[in-house]
């Protein structure tokens, strides 16, 4: 790929940067490549005209923003007005207009800096936060130009004292999750683009020894759509462009190989699995868009360029990305290698079984029918929920067009441990499995060597609260709760069959349709008390969405002994957490030993 360098040439003073010899579109250079003959003239007309539409948005904006400065969020407004006045197809090209609101966010960002060079962004002097708002800097001080663009030198100069303080505490700082790693070697790339230091580059190849987090089927460690497509995926590839790091375009190719497998056919992408924030969203295709395009171009891939042509297709009509499309023209005109012809099409999967073993994970797409199955939680192994742990209880989805059945779970009343969370997925005949065994103890009393006078122990866990008991040093019983889970294609849906045995405990099967449908069943009783919320007690229930439908059931009765209860668990409800899922909540009851069949077509 052609890397910055090949456009920037620096020359610094104690006053600011001037770029010269072709910075990316102020004197030609990365303009004269993005306008070659062999550009995407589609692609670059689409981009220019989402980039067009975010300038009234900013201008209108922006001062309400500075009044209570967000580094990152002024940071990608001032990127977003210098791409626009940078790029010659724009209608707002040398609009001088854009002048002054740029000159006013660069001196709020500079008021904005603390004088160790870094900013607050959530967390205080952060370094990792800070390169998120650096890295857009670096982008615009490239848009803005050399030395021939005087009325932008004002703008340059401040960004440039900016990104000169804030390189070096980036570069000796320290991050939080395992993609800020890959961020911060990306703004170092950048920053010593612009301002060579050997601190960059040395930084950069300390984290870099730490080998990148992914499993060998293509996920990060984090497991995130989020974090994959706009942190990880597009830092790797700023490295590898500029620091001539290319076994990291291997990373990047292996994990939208396996995303590939987790695209709805509605342009969302799977997120049950992710360890992270996301594990209860969905996410956009169109936040791969980039990505998809870069390793199409690099390698030639018909597979990824017909992602991303699809993307592009349906850009107005996809989920909203993290981004929006407009974004995107600031990274083509740093990278015009992002603005050639795709290679052409070949179709991706939409007819397949795809079990991503290392995270448990079982995709399986009809064209337009998609099912999804789950068991790689970490709470078997961690007990806890937590931030950076994978707990969603679901453990299957499925979808009929625009009739979307977003959750299954089942939760037993069992001690307050809450959902059913499996231990693994199998395949099991021709269908899969997921299981888990659960227990809850009773405590003993503490043998004579243990035993205080004072009765002071210490606080101790015994797996579902704390108390001032010495649990570790005392003999215990234990009641248990075996669940198995077998999933089956049947047709055109699916049979789940449940047993659920070793104790008497009421549960309930919660299915979670997603908002906009309409629900009917002559079984289907209203849950005082629950917003939206049902128990199917007999026959089947419905879910449509237009033209599309999923049947569900049959009802399994009602009564005191099975109520319409969900139970996240203590662990939640202690927290006054919440774990109800939107839109429209089917119960179905019952009461261990358990064996019943769930009928989805």
């Amino acid at each position: 790929m052609i890397g910055r360098r090949r456009f920037v040439a620096t020359t610094a003073s104690g006053t600011g940067l001037s770029l010269t010899t072709g910075a990316a579109t102020g004197s030609g250079g990365a303009a004269a490549a993005v306008q070659g003959a062999a550009r995407d003239g589609t692609f670059l007309g689409l981009v220019t005209a989402e980039a067009d539409g975010l300038v009234p948005e900013v201008l209108s904006s922006y001062r309400d923003e500075l009044a209570d400065i967000s580094a990152r969020r002024t940071a990608r407004s001032l990127r977003r007005l210098a791409a626009a006045w940078a790029w010659q197809d724009s209608a707002h090209h040398r609009d001088e207009a854009l002048l002054g609101p740029m000159a006013e966010m660069a001196e709020a960002l500079a008021a904005h800096q603390h004088d160790d060079g870094l900013f607050d962004q959530g967390n205080l002097h952060s370094p990792p936060d800070t390169a998120f708002s650096i890295a857009d800097l670096c982008l615009v001080l490239g848009l803005l130009g050399g030395g021939d663009e005087a009325r932008a030198e004002n703008v340059r100069t401040t960004l440039s004292r900016i990104v000169r303080a804030a390189g070096p505490p980036i570069a000796e700082g320290g991050v939080h999750t395992p993609n800020h790693r890959w961020k911060v070697c990306a703004v170092l790339a950048q920053i010593n683009a612009l301002f060579p230091d050997a601190r960059y580059p040395r930084r950069i190849d300390q984290w870099l020894a730490e080998g990148i987090d992914q499993y060998p089927g293509g996920q990060y460690s984090e497991r995130s759509a989020t974090y994959a497509a706009v942190v990880t995926g597009p830092s790797l590839l700023t490295v590898a462009r500029l620091c001539d790091r290319p076994e990291l375009y291997g990373h990047v190719r292996r994990n939208l190989a396996a995303t590939l497998y987790q695209i709805e056919p509605n342009g969302e992408v799977v997120t049950v699995h992710s360890r992270r924030q996301d594990q209860t969203r969905q996410r956009s295709l169109a936040d791969y868009w980039l990505l998809y395009r870069a390793l199409a171009l690099r390698d030639g891939n018909g597979r990824f360029a017909a992602v991303a042509r699809d993307v592009e297709r349906r850009i107005a009509e996809l989920p909203a990305a993290e981004d929006p499309p407009g974004d995107a023209l600031a990274r083509v005109l740093d990278d015009p290698e992002l603005a050639r012809q795709l290679p052409p099409s070949e179709p991706p999967p939409t007819h397949y079984a795809h079990h991503d073993t290392d995270v448990r994970l079982v995709r399986l797409r009809r064209g337009s029918r998609t099912i999804t199955l789950f068991g790689g939680t970490d709470f078997p192994d961690v007990r806890a929920i937590s931030s950076g742990l994978s707990t969603n209880p679901t453990f299957l989805s499925f979808r009929r067009g625009a009739a979307i059945l977003d959750s299954v779970r089942l939760a037993p009343q069992f001690f307050s441990l809450g959902h059913f969370r499996s231990e693994d997925l199998q395949p099991a005949g021709d269908g899969w499995r997921l299981h888990a065994r659960v227990r809850a103890a009773y405590h003993l009393p503490l043998p004579p060597q243990h035993r205080r006078r004072d009765g002071d122990y210490p606080l101790t866990d015994d797996g579902r609260f704390w108390s001032a008991m010495d649990f570790p040093h005392r003999p215990r019983t234990y009641v248990t709760l075996r669940t198995e889970v077998l999933v089956e294609e049947a047709g055109e849906g699916l049979n789940v069959s449940f047993e659920v045995d070793e104790s008497e405990v009421p549960l309930a099967i919660e299915l979670a349709f997603r908002p906009g449908g309409e629900l009917g069943g002559a079984g289907l009783a209203a849950v005082e008390g629950q917003p939206d919320t049902y128990q199917l007690t007999s026959g089947e229930g419905s879910y449509r969405r237009g033209d599309d439908r999923i049947t569900f059931g049959p009802g399994n009765g009602a009564g005191p002994g099975q109520p319409a209860v969900v139970d996240p668990g203590e662990r939640y409800t202690w927290l006054n957490g919440s774990l109800t899922p939107p839109g429209p909540r089917v119960l179905i009851t019952g009461r261990a030993p358990f064996r019943y069949r769930l009928k989805l077509r």
